[in-house]
């Protein structure tokens, strides 16, 4: 913000007439101007890069450089710009991807005029704003059960990925420079975490939910 109290936005979206209609848009309110315009990322993280602006409306799809890509740069680039996705995609992997990245807010394009500068002005003020969409998908995540073999331990990891590739208990041991007690001891205790007492099961489950690469015929006890 400049001495003026004037919030300095840069709008970053591929569709000329949303960035045109967003202008006219936020020429409405007298404590918000558009500085500058990008069409790609690219160009987004080099128009931040030499004016580093308050707050970056930035779209998701974009050619050279996604939203998410660019948002990161920025961040990187201009630690005080605040990044707000604005998009029509409404998805896990985009919303965690952004917020991740540094964006601060998630709205969808079909916000109100007075939410989108609300938004703005709330960015600018280091305080985040979800779309209602977005929020449910937070949650859906932070209240999803954990995926099967998170508890594994890096040793477990490795165990079970020579269990795939089909050795038994001597070869993993000759594999890893540990013992066959010791393997013994792994294997029990990836059976009990993935609530399996077979071996040949506990390598189905690991290859069905993308544990481990791979796969073939699995040793003897």
């Amino acid at each position: 913000m400049n001495q003026n109290g004037i919030i300095r936005v840069v709008i970053a979206d591929d569709h000329n007439m949303v960035r045109k209609g967003l202008v006219v848009l936020l020429e409405e309110f007298e404590d918000l101007r558009v500085i500058g315009e990008a069409s790609d990322g690219e160009y987004a993280v080099d128009l931040c890069r030499r004016n580093c602006p308050d707050v970056v409306l930035m779209d998701m799809i974009m050619p050279r450089l996604d939203g998410i890509g660019a948002t990161e740069q920025i961040r990187m680039l201009c630690p005080d710009t605040q990044v707000v996705a604005l998009t029509s995609f409404i998805d896990e992997e985009h919303v965690q991807a952004v917020l991740k990245a540094g964006a601060i807010s998630y709205i969808m394009k079909d916000i109100s005029g007075d939410e989108l500068a609300n938004t703005i002005r709330r960015a600018h003020a280091g305080d985040s704003t979800l779309s209602p969409q977005a929020a449910q998908v937070l949650i859906k995540v932070t209240t999803r059960p954990p995926m099967l073999g998170h508890d594994l331990t890096e040793r477990e990891r490795e165990v079970l990925i020579l269990m795939v590739e089909g050795l038994n208990n001597r070869e993993i041991g000759q594999q890893l420079y540990i013992s066959s007690s010791t393997v013994k001891n792994h294997v029990s205790s990836i059976l009990s975490k993935l609530g399996t007492t077979s071996r040949t099961q506990a390598v189905a489950l690991a290859v069905e939910h993308k544990m481990v690469a791979g796969g073939g015929p699995q040793g003897p006890d």
